[in-house]
């Protein structure tokens, strides 16, 4: 999803002026991305996304008042709005990570990472992909997974394909890096997800990491 000229469009929610600039700059200066709006905090962000819709929003996942996981919360309840989050963070602690994921973040970048490595996580983002790193996932995985592990809406649905599917994207890995494990085309390992994906109704794959850990589905 794109803006009407094929843009990508950005908005930027953090508390620090100094990293909004930073940011803004940063966006700017790349062929196809613009950003159409600032925020300083939660409430200022998610009256930005009701006002403008921007295809991503680069959220910071702790600021004064309503913090992210509350915004992310917040927009994920508003109706229509199709915005994908991508948390900014200085602390890559798995309990935020789990949580955001929960609340219905896309990507995650700390926010000391090189600027070509935020640059495509927009892009990554916007294109309706999920960035997840795969030491993250596994992190997360290993602290959450199996604890209260419970059944979900849906599981019943998947053949056992799929939920192996669901289970290999649940460790951070590519459709490309999951079909080179299986000996099989990415184009197989494409619709086995998208078919879970429309199963649970996630809308990416992020959604798919948090189905696997709540359902306690992992790899054998």
């Amino acid at each position: 999803m794109t803006g009407n000229s094929g843009e990508i469009t950005i908005a930027i929610a953090d508390d620090q002026a100094v990293v909004r600039m930073g940011l803004r700059a940063l966006v700017d200066s790349e062929p196809g991305l613009r950003v159409v709006g600032e925020a300083p905090d939660g409430g200022a962000a998610l009256e930005l996304v009701r006002r403008l819709s921007p295809d991503v929003l680069l959220l910071d996942i702790q600021m004064p008042g309503k913090d992210g996981i509350q915004t992310l919360r917040d927009i994920a309840a508003e109706p229509g709005v199709s915005t994908r989050v991508v948390i900014l963070t200085t602390f890559a602690l798995d309990q935020y990570v789990f949580a955001a994921l929960q609340a219905g973040a896309s990507g995650f970048v700390l926010k000391d990472s090189p600027p070509d490595e935020l640059v495509n996580a927009v892009r990554v983002v916007a294109a309706g992909e999920a960035l997840l790193s795969p030491s993250i996932t596994r992190r997360v995985i290993d602290r959450f997974g199996g604890h209260g592990a419970a059944p979900v809406d849906g599981v019943d649905t998947l053949t056992p394909r799929e939920r192996e599917m669901v289970a290999w994207v649940a460790t951070g890995r590519s459709n490309e890096e999951i079909a080179r494990e299986l000996v099989i085309s990415p184009d197989t390992v494409r619709t086995h997800v998208s078919r879970a994906m429309l199963k649970l109704h996630a809308r990416d794959r992020a959604q798919l990491v948090v189905f696997a850990i709540r359902s306690g589905l992992a790899l054998p």
